[in-house]
């Protein structure tokens, strides 16, 4: 079943989002703006993400998916890549037991195939620490691309329909939607990016197709509480329609 049409969380604050998404851009910017090398900016980043998290808890908001890593970052430079697999070893190495004492889950989708080796067995064990938890769910995108996501949940569904064990005619959104990395958390509410580009670069694109969008032109290491609080609180402000007229008040024409 769609956990987006279940009741939310009893720590869910009324008007806050259940799931917010954010694409942290503008941490090599952040750096080059202060003479440091880019993967200065990530390590910056890093520290964002923790004081974040206690925020969610304290919001009552139930899902947060960080776009880590796309499919399309492969093309930077050399020694930034290997610099941010390494980041994400130490990440997971000092936080997956401070994330399962707060009762935080771990969820990292994405193509692991291309990861190395260490990288991949160190995420498989830091969701396994975690998977009991249910204060909030963090998830990160590594080597995710949304055009990834969507042909991988086709494919899928190609194999069975081959085999005989559903028929193509009948195959409909939901069985796509079923195949997806997220398909068992609520949609996105929100989507926060950062650093001043409007553009959606590829992340949750099946997902995010009635998310609210909100840009920043803070670079993530810049984007603290009260940039958060400034995101939700546009959130809060907004009327979500899916695709209906707007609400009339009583005794409007």
């Amino acid at each position: 079943m769609h956990l987006g049409a279940s009741e939310p969380l009893s720590g869910h604050r009324e008007g806050a989002p259940r799931h917010v998404a954010i694409i942290m851009d503008g941490n090599g910017r952040w750096a080059r703006a202060r003479g440091l090398p880019a993967l200065a900016g990530h390590r910056a980043g890093v520290e964002v993400i923790r004081r974040h998290l206690d925020a969610c808890l304290r919001e009552g908001i139930e899902v947060l998916t960080l776009f880590a890593f796309s499919s399309e970052n492969w093309a930077r430079p050399r020694d930034e890549v290997r610099g941010l697999m390494a980041l994400f070893i130490r990440y997971l190495r000092s936080e997956v037991h401070k994330l399962h004492q707060n009762g935080i889950r771990l969820r990292i989708i994405g193509d692991r195939g291309r990861l190395p080796p260490r990288l991949a067995a160190l995420m498989e064990e830091s969701e396994g620490i975690t998977a009991s938890n249910t204060a909030l769910t963090l998830v990160i995108a590594a080597d995710y691309g949304g055009h990834w996501d969507i042909l991988q949940a086709a494919r899928r569904l190609a194999a069975e329909a081959a085999a005989g064990r559903i028929d193509p005619a009948a195959i409909d959104a939901a069985d796509i939607e079923a195949g997806l990395s997220l398909s068992d958390l609520p949609r996105p509410d929100l989507l926060i990016r950062t650093g001043g580009d409007h553009r959606i670069s590829n992340f949750l694109l099946w997902q995010l197709a009635y998310t609210e969008l909100y840009f920043s032109e803070c670079f993530w290491p810049d984007f603290g509480d009260e940039q958060l609080q400034a995101a939700l609180q546009d959130y809060r402000m907004r009327e979500r329609r899916f695709g209906a007229r707007p609400t009339l008040a009583t005794g409007s024409p």
